[in-house]
């Protein structure tokens, strides 16, 4: 075979409206502390609070306690090992368990990239990834309320918490596949 066994992955942040998601092409052979990188640069989140994934009833993670509690090591399982793949059994990655920002992974395609395709890559997406610690997608629906009415009484201090340049329409998969290269340039 001339190239890598790939997964076409939707990302998809539960709950936001409106949806904020990313598509991503990632080798079938990425483990789940992988993947979580890969999400974790792909969203736009700054990998500051403890994360896990589920798959088919089982808890996978990088955090020993969590491990000694049950959970499943995610370095030493690959998507492939885990059964990822179209129409299988369904992932979902929760971030930071105080905001409890739940992701759904789905596999929309399987196929073979050529040799010279860099994975992982961003195919496409919708919308900025909401602030950290901003209370989850209920406290990210209020902060776009204050943010979008300047006469809304929490409108300058949301503002200046999430600065001038915020804009939750923004999204670029070109500046995230520059990040994706730069962070998985070994593989």
């Amino acid at each position: 075979m001339n190239g890598k066994r790939a997964l076409q992955l939707k990302i998809s942040l539960v709950g936001s409206r409106p949806p904020v998601w990313r598509r991503v092409l990632v080798p079938d052979s990425l483990t789940l502390a992988q993947l979580h990188r890969v999400i974790q640069l792909s969203m736009g989140w700054t990998n500051s609070h403890l994360h896990q994934f589920e798959i088919g009833g089982e808890r996978y993670t990088e955090f020993s306690e969590d491990i000694e509690a049950g959970a499943l090591d995610s370095t030493s399982f690959t998507l492939q090992d885990v059964g990822l793949r179209r129409g299988g059994k369904a992932l979902r990655y929760n971030y930071d368990f105080g905001d409890n920002w739940l992701h759904d992974v789905v596999v929309e395609s399987e196929l073979t990239a050529g040799p010279t395709v860099n994975l992982p890559r961003c195919l496409g997406g919708r919308r900025a990834c909401p602030p950290e610690d901003c209370g989850g997608v209920h406290g990210y629906r209020r902060l776009l309320a204050a943010v979008s009415d300047p006469r809304h009484p929490e409108h300058d201090d949301m503002m200046r918490w999430v600065g001038p340049d915020f804009d939750p329409a923004a999204f670029d998969a070109e500046e995230v596949n520059l990040v994706l290269q730069r962070a998985f340039r070994s593989r």
